[in-house]
């Protein structure tokens, strides 16, 4: 990987990090019900890259910038494990369930949302 990739993976790792972090600390304030944070991210990741991919980039820098770099440091993916994880150690068994089932069904809805709005737009 050359030079010029790592710096745009890095730039788009910062603005990943930098949003998620904000949506994780003030996004449940300001919404006013009880959802994980996590779950917002990776709705908000999967609607993004269903855009990204509605777009049908073929420039290498764009592709490298927003999937490799953005989405890959917004998008919690690892958090969702582990929020799975807490609940299979307390036995929670049926949330754990419930949770994984929505939390996948609804990121799939958001990805073909971002990516329904694409098509219907620009067509």
């Amino acid at each position: 990987m050359d030079f010029s990739s790592i710096s745009i993976i890095l730039l788009g790792s910062t603005f990943g990090l930098i949003l998620r972090i904000f949506i994780q600390n003030n996004f449940k304030k300001s919404i006013g019900f009880d959802i994980q944070n996590t779950s917002i991210v990776n709705f908000l990741s999967s609607f993004f890259l269903g855009i990204l991919v509605a777009l049908n980039f073929n420039n290498k820098e764009i592709l490298v910038l927003f999937y490799g770099g953005f989405l890959g440091c917004f998008s919690t993916f690892s958090s969702f494990i582990y929020q799975l994880f807490i609940l299979f150690k307390k036995r929670k068994f049926l949330i754990l369930f419930f949770h994984y089932i929505l939390v996948i069904t609804f990121s799939f809805l958001f990805f073909y949302l971002g990516y329904f709005l694409i098509q219907f737009f620009l067509k």
